[in-house]
């Protein structure tokens, strides 16, 4: 049951969920728990800013398989 607890979460945190939507989802009151077991699993925060950023100008993302400019 654990490793299967660890899967989900480990797929929500790769998928850019939130440590707070995650811990709560586990009922888990502590998110800084979640935190500190996952961290290495939650993406780049700069790779986000910088593809949030792209969106609001049209630009395509890098993983759509075109280069970029």
């Amino acid at each position: 049951m654990h490793a299967l607890r660890h899967f989900y979460a480990s797929t929500l945190l790769a998928r850019a969920v939130s440590i707070t939507e995650l811990a709560d989802y586990l009922g888990h009151t502590d998110p800084g728990f979640k935190l500190r077991t996952y961290t290495h699993l939650v993406p780049s925060s700069h790779q986000r800013a910088r593809e949030t950023v792209d969106a609001v100008f049209g630009r395509p993302a890098l993983d759509d398989g075109l280069e970029a400019a």
